[in-house]
């Protein structure tokens, strides 16, 4: 038996066809948001006209962090229906993240890139960052990420 796999890509164009068929317009407006982003990226002069999960994961993840400092913004405006409907958005955008790791998890995850790159102080901290941020793509935003790097070097 062969088990079709989907990409991401091809996960959002179907689930955009439901969402409009159950008349879902938050739904169906986001995912067209983020159908958009993913064409943007694969037709864009640096890529292959590929698009791997990876990637699809950092665009959602970087649109879902949009989404979060913009609902912030609307609140300290007394925006409170435009931060909702931000915050509609995002919600829609984390189902398709993969799960975010705990910070134990992602402390791990750090103690390996760590050994890996070698670094021994604080002054690795922007080769570990990147190779960190690589890591763990998707599954934890920067600044938890940055926060541990930061923690660990300096407990070396």
């Amino acid at each position: 038996i062969k088990y079709l796999v989907m990409t991401l890509f091809e996960q959002i164009s179907q689930d955009i066809m439901a969402s409009m068929k159950a008349r879902d317009a938050v739904r169906t407006n986001t995912l067209r948001n983020i159908k958009k982003e993913f064409i943007e990226a694969k037709t864009a002069p640096s890529s292959n006209g590929e698009l791997s999960d990876a990637d699809a994961f950092k665009i959602i993840a970087k649109m879902v962090k949009k989404g979060k400092d913009a609902a912030d913004i609307f609140v300290q405006n007394n925006r409170q229906d435009l931060a909702d409907e931000e915050l509609a958005q995002v919600k829609v955008m984390e189902e398709y993240l993969p799960k975010a790791l705990s910070l134990e998890e992602v402390k791990e995850a750090v103690l390996k890139v760590v050994a890996e790159v070698g670094a021994t102080s604080l002054k690795d901290m922007g080769k570990v960052m990147g190779a960190a941020n690589k890591a763990l793509a998707g599954q934890a935003d920067g600044k938890t990420i940055s926060g541990v790097v930061k923690e660990v070097l300096s407990s070396l």
